[in-house]
């Protein structure tokens, strides 16, 4: 009887951790902490067998865990969508507009906002979308257009409230070292990322709470972890992300979820456009100081660009993790404070939370920027330059070759 006992749990363990392992594998990447937990439960398992616990009382903590299993990833039930009207900023391009796509195809009532009505990006949603979907031209850090479009938006809802209020417009001004970044990065960087969604935000959460409703915030990694070279963007979702998490608890009386979503890197808006890079670098070399252009040297910036270019056009153009996310923050009767969207993400927030802070660093720079050149004045200071000066010497004889041939 007991050998029999045996090759029952030998084989429920086997089906129940293959099982297991099969959907965590087969899962966003950042299901690494679920790996941990199950083969800590498996552990913990195999041990009480070994003191002898009754099998019939392993297989019945078995049997429930299962079942606690299958009903954690079984499909969450969702709220219906009818009425519900949704507030979208930075549809021109990226995951604003195809957030206002899917949004409209689900039956939302989309209000879009773009900067420009007759741009590419707002013809084509007019032109593909429902006559549900409303334009307006809006630029986020100008008070008065945010207010008319509270007006144009009231004016469309009549006596209801707004369910979704999705906080997407945003940018990255500049590419570099905090110190070679200028003061204008800085602030053009938190004029949209911050005051620009959090004037939005406070516009319209009277109309939020008469719903009852969401707000859902796309923000970035970079706003919690020291990505190299993006000192002013980072701080300005840092910004941000403080903003959302007070938002969060202050709101919670009032029935208005607040989610935020951290996505990986995607293809959006200008990141693939290689002149976008060679302005964003003159523009940088013209208004650095002479002094600081020769500590760093050229070859050091240029670098840069070239490595935050290579790193833009690699980067994911499938931006449906990211709208699935939206939507699921959207309906689900109880929406996650935090989302992570894409792969990668949650590894890399697994690793930032848990290893040391010098491994992560480590793990961030690899992931992101990987420079070889140092800034001039430290080669000098090593005994470096010559070295560095021989190779470039090379490449230079070499291309000056290419093109006498």
């Amino acid at each position: 009887m007991e050998d029999y006992l045996d090759w029952i749990y030998m084989g429920v363990m086997s089906a129940f951790v293959g099982g297991a392992m099969k959907k965590v594998l087969a899962s966003h990447i950042s299901a690494a902490p679920t790996v941990v937990a199950w083969l800590g439960v498996t552990l913990l398992v195999e041990r009480l067998w070994f003191f002898c616990v009754p099998a019939a009382l392993v297989l019945a903590v078995l049997c429930l865990t299962c079942c606690l299993y299958s009903a954690r990833t079984a499909p969450a039930p969702t709220l219906p969508v009818q009425g519900k009207a949704v507030f979208i900023t930075g549809c021109d391009t990226g995951f604003g507009k195809a957030a206002a796509w899917r949004l409209d195809a689900q039956g939302f009532q989309v209000f879009a906002t773009v900067l420009d009505l007759c741009g590419e990006g707002a013809m084509e949603l007019q032109r593909t979308c429902s006559p549900r979907l409303t334009l307006l031209q809006v630029d986020i850090t100008q008070p008065q257009q945010v207010q008319q479009a509270l007006l144009d938006t009231k004016a469309k809802l009549g006596l209801r409230g707004l369910w979704g209020l999705v906080n997407n417009a945003g940018v990255c001004v500049n590419f570099g070292d905090a110190e070679l970044s200028l003061m204008s990065d800085y602030r053009g960087c938190m004029e949209v990322n911050f005051f620009g969604t959090l004037n939005v935000t406070k516009t319209f959460l009277p109309l939020l709470r008469q719903a009852k409703g969401r707000v859902i915030t796309i923000s970035s990694p970079a706003g919690e972890q020291p990505f190299p070279c993006l000192a002013a963007y980072g701080a300005s979702k840092a910004a941000l992300n403080l903003f959302i998490n007070t938002l969060r608890h202050e709101m919670e009386p009032w029935g208005v979820k607040v989610s935020t979503i951290l996505p990986s890197s995607y293809k959006t808006g200008q990141s693939s456009n290689q002149e976008y890079w060679e302005r964003q670098y003159k523009t940088l070399i013209h208004n650095l100081s002479a002094g600081l252009l020769e500590e760093y040297g050229e070859d050091y910036t240029r670098e840069t660009k070239d490595l935050f270019q290579r790193f833009a056009q690699s980067a994911n153009e499938d931006l449906s993790p990211v709208v699935n996310t939206v939507s699921e923050a959207l309906l689900s009767p109880r929406p996650l404070v935090r989302y992570y969207a894409g792969p990668g993400v949650g590894l890399m927030y697994f690793i930032y939370s848990y290893f040391p802070l010098r491994l992560s660093d480590k793990f961030l720079q690899r992931l992101f920027v990987q420079k070889k050149i140092i800034p001039r004045a430290l080669r000098k200071e090593n005994g470096l330059n010559g070295s560095l000066n021989n190779n470039n010497n090379n490449n230079n004889n070499n291309n000056a070759e290419k093109i006498k041939k």
